[in-house]
């Protein structure tokens, strides 16, 4: 049976992101690693790792944001989900997280700590469901949504992408 977007939000209990969407944390450790033995972009100590479900519908996006940690990504069911990065240099980096590995989709792509990135379903995608791994654990002290006007001011050539997929 396949499951439809209602029915994903109700079974997981999935609440609105900031960023848009719908996500759930499904674990955090119970271990933390201390300030002290962490880079110095974080403030206080971590847990070890947390994950969650992350729900996109045709006609939503996550807004262009970064955190501080490394994001592993994973597919779990619906259709392709566009993942675009936009690396330090300026450079643009487009991932297809979805099943068809023979159409060049992932199941799993990792977005480097401190990268600008933003997500949506690709045209024909009517929902992607898939799933979010952050290690150290994210923490909303380490999330930072992006204004378009100063994100285009870094990287003017993305101006267009930059004001679609982005809430401020």
């Amino acid at each position: 049976m396949k499951l439809n977007k209602d029915q994903l939000i109700e079974s997981f209990g999935l609440q609105p992101h900031p960023e848009g969407g719908w996500y759930k944390e499904s674990y955090k450790s119970t271990e933390q690693i201390p300030a002290s033995a962490l880079p110095t972009r974080f403030n206080d100590h971590r847990f070890f790792s947390s994950a969650i479900y992350f729900l996109l519908e045709q006609g939503n996006f996550s807004a262009f944001h970064r955190i501080k940690s490394d994001e592993c990504w994973h597919f779990y069911a619906g259709e392709p989900l566009l993942i675009y990065i936009i690396k330090e240099n300026g450079g643009l980096g487009v991932v297809s997280l979805g099943p068809n590995i023979t159409n060049g989709e992932f199941f799993q792509y990792v977005v480097p700590a401190n990268s600008w990135f933003a997500s949506i379903p690709a045209p024909t995608s009517k929902y992607c469901f898939v799933g979010c791994t952050v290690a150290p654990a994210f923490d909303f002290k380490d999330f930072e949504l992006a204004n378009a006007k100063e994100l285009s001011t870094t990287y003017p050539q993305h101006i267009d992408l930059i004001n679609s997929l982005c809430r401020q």
